[in-house]
């Protein structure tokens, strides 16, 4: 063991001595094409992450959501018997006296079967339950709050006994497949007659899926808690706020216990889905980063090997057993792998942070996600880069005798 740790010792002072000497360019373009690969499967396993990572409605000025630690509130999913929050309107009213807050709104998520004709025909909708700002009109879900009444009324200070409003915004894909249009009646099956909705119009865009437009209806907050049965405790899924202060978040994470606070840019501690499209962009990533790099480590360092066959030759000379040349070129191929993972954890995560500048700059959300594991990922690839490409560079450094390359 002490002779190995000796040889790999010797290996990593030749590779440090390589980088600064006449090999530098030659293995600094081991490290770089090392270092490219790892780039893209960290960029592209960001984004990944942040298309998976669907679980806070969208919201138009919406810097924070406060959602439960480990809830699936993803709004294209059958949701929401998972964590809640509770006392939303009252800690509403509470967050909207900061100052730094321009406005908060909670919102509930429910999945409920619509009548559509007969009692028997029934069309499931997500209903999408929000209190609509006063001195603000934001898009919730992607659907706009401007046609609904502003507050809340029908909440009444805890009473459930204001005014029913009965509006409701729904998505064009709700609309078709409602078959309703403005001013018609919509009426979750089981609620009673005086718990309708009637369309109030049908404007915005709901979440897509890979199945196509989610069908979303946007309500009043206490409307659905009443036809719903989540008026108890006044719960709601999540917690939108709006504001330029970034000393909200820290007020913001103690409100709950076991929540989480996730940010407008992206970086999202929510529970990514195993949605197919982002496993798969991930996966195929991950696959063209280790051929691409094994296949281009090998070819660079086979070269080098060839290139430094005397130097190879001499050490033999000296009393180098081939097995202890093996473990030399073996260390340094894997040295420089792992010299280019770090180098390329870095450019990706540069590569994540320009993916969303550009995103942003074309007036869309963050689409890309940075995540601590995407570090480990990153070092964890080039290292099995190395091990793929480094039988190809051992094999070569075994072939000539040394009495042929000094002889030459």
């Amino acid at each position: 063991m002490g002779e190995r740790l000796a040889l790999v010792a010797f290996a990593l002072r030749r590779t440090w001595g390589g980088l600064r000497g006449p090999r530098a360019r030659r293995l600094a373009l081991a490290v770089g094409g090392v270092a490219v690969a790892v780039a893209l499967v960290t960029t592209v396993t960001g984004v990944a992450v942040g298309l998976a990572a669907g679980s806070t409605v969208q919201a138009d000025g919406v810097d924070y959501w406060v959602v439960p630690a480990g809830g699936d509130l993803t709004t294209v999913a059958v949701a929401t018997e998972g964590p809640r929050l509770g006392d939303t309107h009252g800690l509403t009213a509470r967050l909207r006296t900061d100052p730094r807050v321009d406005y908060a709104t909670p919102v509930l998520l429910q999945v409920a079967p619509v009548e559509t004709g007969t009692p028997d025909e029934r069309t499931y909708v997500l209903f999408v339950g929000a209190v609509v700002p006063e001195d603000a009109t934001p898009r919730v879900a992607g659907l706009p709050t401007a046609p609904l009444a502003p507050g809340d009324p029908h909440y009444a200070d805890g009473g459930y006994d204001g005014p029913w409003t009965g509006g409701l915004v729904a998505s064009p894909a709700a609309a078709d497949l409602l078959g309703v249009e403005p001013g018609d009646r919509v009426r979750p099956a089981g609620a009673s007659p005086d718990r309708s909705f009637r369309v109030t119009a049908v404007a915005g865009e709901a979440p897509a899926t890979a199945v196509g437009s989610t069908p979303v209806a946007l309500v009043h907050l206490s409307e659905l808690q009443s036809a719903t049965g989540a008026a108890d405790g006044d719960t709601a899924d999540q917690l939108l706020v709006a504001t330029n202060d970034p000393s909200v978040r820290a007020d913001l994470t103690g409100l709950y216990p076991r929540t989480e606070v996730v940010t407008r840019q992206g970086l999202s501690g929510a529970e990514a889905s195993t949605t197919s499209l982002p496993v798969a962009m991930g996966l195929a990533a991950f696959v063209v980063a280790v051929v691409v790099g094994a296949l281009f480590t090998a070819t660079t360092m086979g070269l080098e090997v060839t290139r430094e066959r005397r130097a190879l030759a001499t050490l033999s000379a000296l009393g180098f057993r081939e097995r202890s040349l093996v473990v030399v070129v073996a260390t340094e191929t894997l040295a420089l792998c792992l010299l280019g993972g770090v180098a390329g954890v870095a450019a990706g995560l540069v590569g994540v942070a320009a993916t969303n500048a550009v995103a942003t700059s074309l007036g869309l959300p963050a689409v890309a996600a940075v995540r601590p594991a995407l570090v480990p990922l990153g070092v964890g690839t080039a290292a099995l880069i190395g091990l793929v490409a480094v039988p190809y560079p051992v094999w070569l450094s075994r072939r000539p005798s040394t009495s042929g390359v000094l002889g030459g």
